[in-house]
């Protein structure tokens, strides 16, 4: 008996997985894209309606002509490596939310908040393209439902998975905000910093990918590292430490560069 629930199991878990595109990496992907789909129709229309939209001004506008040209490369590449299936899960929305946070997020199939309290550590539009790079690549790596799914298989056990969503709302709601870097409780906060590591070699090519420099990263973070000796933010609150992330992105420079010669 016990073989064979473990086969099951084991069988699951396989018929679960996905493959992150670019890194490879093999991820547990137990939701479908209509289940989470739901889920960000829901959050992202209150998020636009409990904060000041200002994607119209100035600054809105530059940061949703960055989504766009990057939305552009990403989703040329994603087709030529025959991930055009995921392109079709893709609706990109683009939009500048007043806030004084220090945050910026990406939910799945590509709806993007920024906060206009990050403007000012990105500084231009390379500082906006390397936040944008980071926040797509956890949409295209569905970071979201592999967070979904780790957090809700933990909760209610593997069998009871598909289900959970309908019956537990209230935790979904919060497993789902945590995943996508909303929440507040940080109850996956290891498993986060992994993802966000992943999100910055991703994020890095991407931005390459769209003709802007990723020479930059590294400095942007230098940038993020001194606001955050000025106080807490929440953009850092799931993310290794700015010294650490720059160290990678210089030993990723090579590769990201020769994405950047190509779009040029």
């Amino acid at each position: 008996m016990k073989k064979t629930v473990f086969v099951f199991l084991f069988s699951g878990l396989l018929s679960s997985c996905a493959t992150v595109p670019l890194t490879g990496r093999s991820q547990l992907a137990f939701l479908s894209n209509q289940e989470l789909q739901s889920l960000v129709n829901e959050e992202y229309t209150k998020a636009l309606k409990t904060n000041e939209i200002v994607t119209n001004s100035d600054e809105g506008k530059q940061v949703s002509a960055v989504g766009k040209k990057m939305a552009v490369a990403v989703e040329k590449y994603l087709q030529e490596q025959g991930y055009g299936d995921l392109v079709k899960d893709l609706d990109w929305e683009f939009n500048l939310l007043k806030s004084e946070q220090v945050n910026a997020w990406c939910m799945p199939g590509g709806k993007v908040a920024f906060y206009t309290g990050i403007l000012p550590i990105t500084q231009n539009e390379t500082g906006i393209a390397v936040v944008m790079g980071h926040e797509i690549a956890h949409a295209v790596a569905s970071h979201a439902n592999e967070r979904m799914s780790t957090g809700l298989l933990v909760n209610f056990g593997f069998a009871a998975v598909s289900s959970a969503v309908g019956q537990n709302p209230t935790l979904t709601q919060e497993v789902f905000l945590q995943s996508v870097g909303i929440g507040s409780e940080l109850k996956m906060l290891q498993f986060s910093r992994k993802h966000e590591l992943e999100a910055d070699r991703m994020g890095l090519i991407f931005m390459a990918m769209a003709g802007y420099d990723p020479r930059e990263a590294p400095i942007f973070w230098e940038r993020m590292a001194a606001a955050s000796g000025q106080a807490p933010l929440e953009f850092l609150s799931t993310h290794p430490g700015p010294d650490r992330r720059a160290e990678r992105l210089n030993a990723r420079m090579p590769e990201a560069l020769k994405y950047y010669e190509d779009s040029n």
